[in-house]
């Protein structure tokens, strides 16, 4: 069974940067591609960037060149790198392999 744990989410000027971090559990992790959705308030979550085992990686076009997926499989960790945030980036960010979804974590960028 998969589960899924993000952190690092808070509170950042515009501009600012911040690494979310995805703690996975479950034997699919090394098999499966790993994906970061985010969620702005009221909206449907929207896929951000995704990994594969091999490292792969891809991105939704408005967060090309800012933010960078990586992951340790050794450790079982997926990272989101967020750098040159933008107000538009404030959200909830979920982690997601498989069917399986972490519980989020709050990213709020302030003007």
């Amino acid at each position: 069974q998969v589960q899924l744990v993000e952190s690092g989410g808070g509170l950042v000027q515009a501009g600012g940067s911040l690494r979310l971090s995805c703690a996975a559990s479950g034997s699919i992790f090394n098999i499966l591609p790993t994906t970061w959705y985010w969620q702005a308030p009221g909206k449907q979550r929207e896929l951000v960037a995704s990994i594969t085992s091999g490292g792969t990686t891809d991105y939704v076009d408005s967060v090309k060149g800012r933010f960078t997926i990586s992951r340790d499989n050794a450790k079982k960790m997926v990272y989101l790198q967020m750098n040159s945030l933008k107000p538009e980036d404030t959200g909830v960010y979920y982690c997601k392999l498989g069917a399986a979804w972490g519980q989020g974590t709050q990213v709020i960028v302030s003007s």
